[in-house]
């Protein structure tokens, strides 16, 4: 497998993490994340605040994508950061197409997708932060879940 974009640049405000099939699907924009080895495995590591409806949806299954976009498609993402999949159906807003990508959902018009199985999972404790970045992200207490995922494929 090759991942051949700027891992440093390749998830701020060009990346949609999606969960679930092609009846029961949300996804999400995502600007933290991290690509590597870890277990001997390429991984992804995502973060979802536990607010988000993707977190219920990411808690039901273990396989999720990730999906990478040309910056000319930022205009149709942003529904992905402002509306709820609980009671918005982005797809029909965005003009994003949605299909099979090995064993999970993305996008068609996605110049990349890792396809993702789940690994590990751990709620990110804000007693072992920086008080500054407690206080700028997390002021509410709306914390993040980390989850480290194996990456099963990578689709162009």
């Amino acid at each position: 497998m090759e991942f051949d974009m700027n891992v440093f640049d390749c998830f701020v405000n060009q990346a949609l993490l999606g969960v679930g099939d092609k009846e029961h699907f949300n996804a999400m924009t995502i600007g933290w994340g991290a690509l590597g080895t870890m277990w001997g495995k390429p991984c992804c590591t995502v973060y979802v605040r536990h607010s988000r409806y993707t977190h219920e949806l990411l808690e039901d299954t273990d396989i999720f994508t990730v999906s990478f976009f040309d910056p000319k498609y930022k205009k149709n993402m942003v529904v992905y950061g402002q509306k709820s999949g609980r009671d918005t159906d982005k797809e029909a807003i965005s003009g994003f197409t949605l299909e099979k990508k090995g064993e999970g959902v993305g996008f068609k018009e996605a110049k990349k997708t890792l396809v993702c199985r789940k690994l590990y999972k751990q709620t990110l404790d804000t007693n072992l932060m920086p008080q500054d970045i407690v206080e700028k992200h997390y002021p509410n207490g709306d914390v993040h879940d980390m989850y480290i995922a194996e990456v099963l494929e990578i689709i162009e």
